[in-house]
C-alpha cells in the first residue's frame, strides 16, 4: 500500500523531515540494507588481507593499486548520468500514475445523458459503466502483478461479476491475437447507440458527449498498455547501472586506508572503517534504487501504485452514481445566505485570525508615488490641453501632398476634428453652454448642437480645388419660348479629391453630399 506522510509534513517547524528518518516501510533502509552490507563486508575483508595477510611486498603493490584507483575513480560521471536517468524515471512514473482510467467524468456524463427510471433504463447506466469497470480490469490486469494475481484468467474476471457468461463467448470468440482490453469499449458504443436509438438518449449532442468522455477513458487505457510496452531504453538503464557500480568498486580499492608510516599523500590517519564512502553509497546506490522503484509502478512495492484498491473504489463509485443517485435530487431551498448583501462564511475560534487580514488587490496595490510623479507631461512646447494634441498626432499620420493643403480635403477634415475636439474639451470644463437657457431664437450661434459639427461635417464656404475639374453631364432647366437651346448644360464640379484614411471621424458619404 502507499505510504503516505503528508500529514506529517503539513506544516513547515524545527527538524520537519527529521521524524521521518526512523519509519521503516517504504524507506530508503528497507530498500538498501542489503547492498550496503554487502558493501561494507567486502571492504572490511579487503582491509583486513591488506593489514593481516599480505607480505610486505604485496602490501607496497597493493598501495600503488589503491592510489591509482582512487585517482581515477573520480572520472566517471556517476552525477552527471545518475541525475538525467533518476528525472526521467520520476516524470515517467507521474504521467503513468495520471493514465490510471478514472470512471468519474464518465459516470457524470452517463447519468445525466442516459434517461428511464424504469427497470431498462437502469440496465442501461449499469451495464455501461459495468462495460467500463472491465476495460479497466482487462488493462490493469494485463500491467499489473497485482491485479493479475487476483485476475489470473478469464473465469475469475466473469466470477467477479465484471463480465457475463454470454459477452465472455463473444470475447473469446473474437478472432485477434492481440490484446483485446478495448472491446468492452466497442460494447460500449454499440449499446450507447442502441440507447439513442430508443430514445433514453435525448440527443444526437449528449451522445457525442457520451462518446468523448468514452473516447478519453479508452485513451487512458492505451497509454497504459504502451507505457508497459515501451520501456526506457535499455541502453539508459545499463549505463546507468554500470556507472554506479564501477565508481564503488573502485572505491572498495581506492578508498582503504592505508599504512602512515609510508608518508603517502593524503594518508595520514587510519580508520576501520569508512564513514564517508559509506555516505556515498548511501547516496548514489540509494539514488539508483528510487529509479529501480519507480520505473515500473504497477509491481508490489511499498510505493507501488493500489490498482487492486483503483478498481474496487472505481466499480463501487461509478455503480452508485448511474444506479441509487439517478435522478435523487434534495428539495430546493434558499440557501443560508440568500438576502446577505455580502456573503461570507464563519471560522471557528481556531482560525479567527484569519478575518484581521486584508485580502490581496495585487502587487502594485501598496505602491506610493510623489505628487510631482502623478503629473501628465505634455509634448515639449505645447501648452495647449492634452486633447488636442489628438490632432498634430493625426497630421503627422497623414500623407503630405495636395490633400493636406489648407483649401485641401483632408486638411478641411482635419482642421473640424480640431475644432469638434476643442468643443468637448470646453463642454466638459464649464458648468453650461453659452446659449443654455436662452430664449428661442436669442441664442448666439455657437454651433454646439448642431449634429454636423457634432460629427466633423459642417465646414463654412469651402473654397475652390485648384486640382482639375470634372466635367459632369446635368438635365438643363424647361426651355423658354424663344430659340431651341441646347439639351445639356456643361457644370463645372470640384476636382477629385483622392481617398481619405479610414480613421477619420466623419462619414465620407455625407459630407461628399454637403460639399457637392
Amino acid at each position: 500500500m502507499t505510504v503516505t506522510y503528508t500529514a506529517r509534513v503539513a506544516n513547515a517547524r524545527f527538524g520537519g523531515f527529521s521524524q521521518l528518518l526512523l519509519l521503516w516501510r517504504g524507506s530508503i533502509y528497507k530498500l538498501l540494507w542489503r547492498e550496503l552490507l554487502c558493501f561494507l563486508g567486502l571492504y572490511m575483508a579487503l582491509s583486513a588481507a591488506y593489514r593481516f595477510v599480505l607480505t610486505q611486498e604485496q602490501k607496497r603493490y597493493f598501495e600503488k593499486l589503491v592510489i591509482y584507483c582512487d585517482q581515477y575513480a573520480s572520472l566517471i560521471p556517476v552525477s552527471f548520468v545518475l541525475g538525467f536517468y533518476v528525472t526521467l524515471v520520476v516524470h515517467r512514473w507521474w504521467n503513468q500514475y495520471l493514465c490510471m482510467p478514472m470512471p468519474d467524468p464518465l459516470m457524470c456524463v452517463v447519468v445525466g445523458t442516459v434517461h428511464g427510471r424504469d427497470e431498462r433504463g437502469r440496465l442501461y447506466r449499469r451495464t455501461l459503466m459495468r462495460y467500463a469497470g472491465l476495460s479497466a480490469v482487462l488493462i490493469l490486469r494485463s500491467v499489473s502483478t497485482a491485479v493479475f494475481k487476483r485476475f489470473p484468467t478469464i473465469d475469475h474476471v466473469v466470477e467477479a461479476g465484471f463480465m457475463t457468461r454470454e459477452e465472455r463467448k463473444k470475447f473469446e470468440n473474437l478472432n485477434s491475437s492481440y490484446n483485446k482490453y478495448w472491446v468492452p469499449c466497442i460494447w460500449f458504443s454499440n449499446l450507447a447507440a442502441q440507447a439513442r436509438r430508443e430514445g433514453r438518449i435525448r440527443d444526437n449532442g449528449a451522445l457525442k458527449l457520451l462518446l468523448e468522455e468514452l473516447t478519453v477513458f479508452r485513451g487512458k487505457c492505451g497509454m497504459l498498455f504502451h507505457y508497459d510496452w515501451i520501456s526506457v531504453p535499455l541502453v539508459y538503464t545499463q549505463v546507468v547501472t554500470i556507472a554506479v557500480y564501477s565508481y564503488f568498486l573502485a572505491c572498495l580499492i581506492g578508498r582503504q586506508f592505508l599504512d602512515p608510516a609510508q608518508g603517502y599523500k593524503d594518508h595520514d590517519l587510519d580508520l576501520f572503517v569508512p564513514i564517508f564512502t559509506l555516505l556515498q553509497f548511501f547516496f548514489y546506490a540509494g539514488w539508483l534504487k528510487v529509479a529501480e522503484q519507480l520505473i515500473n509502478p504497477f509491481g508490489e512495492d511499498d510505493d507501488d501504485f493500489e490498482t487492486n484498491f483503483l478498481i474496487d473504489r472505481n466499480f463501487q463509485v461509478s455503480m452508485l452514481a448511474v444506479d441509487e443517485m439517478y435522478d435523487d435530487l434534495v428539495m430546493l431551498e434558499k440557501d443560508l445566505y440568500w438576502d446577505a448583501a455580502e456573503a461570507r462564511a464563519p471560522y471557528t475560534a481556531a482560525t479567527a485570525f484569519l478575518m484581521q487580514q486584508p485580502s490581496f488587490q495585487g502587487s502594485t496595490f501598496d505602491i506610493t508615488l510623489a505628487k510631482e510623479d502623478m503629473q501628465f507631461q505634455r509634448p515639449d512646447g505645447v501648452d495647449a490641453p492634452l486633447v488636442e494634441a489628438h490632432g498634430d498626432f493625426l497630421q503627422r499620420l497623414l500623407p503630405v501632398g495636395a490633400g493636406m493643403a489648407p483649401g485641401g480635403l483632408l486638411g478641411r477634415r482635419l482642421s473640424l476634428l480640431r475644432r469638434k475636439n476643442s468643443c468637448v474639451s470646453e463642454t466638459s470644463t464649464t458648468a453650461s453652454c453659452a446659449c443654455a437657457g436662452a430664449p428661442d431664437g436669442l441664442a448666439p450661434e455657437c454651433g454646439c448642437g448642431d449634429p454636423l459639427l457634432d460629427l466633423g461635417l459642417r465646414e463654412t464656404e469651402p473654397e475652390p480645388s485648384t486640382g482639375p475639374e470634372l466635367l459632369t453631364l446635368a438635365p438643363a432647366p424647361a426651355p423658354a419660348p424663344g430659340p431651341p437651346a441646347e439639351p445639356f448644360t456643361v457644370v463645372p464640379m470640384p476636382g477629385s479629391r483622392g481617398p481619405a484614411p479610414p480613421w477619420l471621424p466623419s462619414p465620407i458619404g455625407e459630407e461628399e453630399e454637403s460639399l457637392s
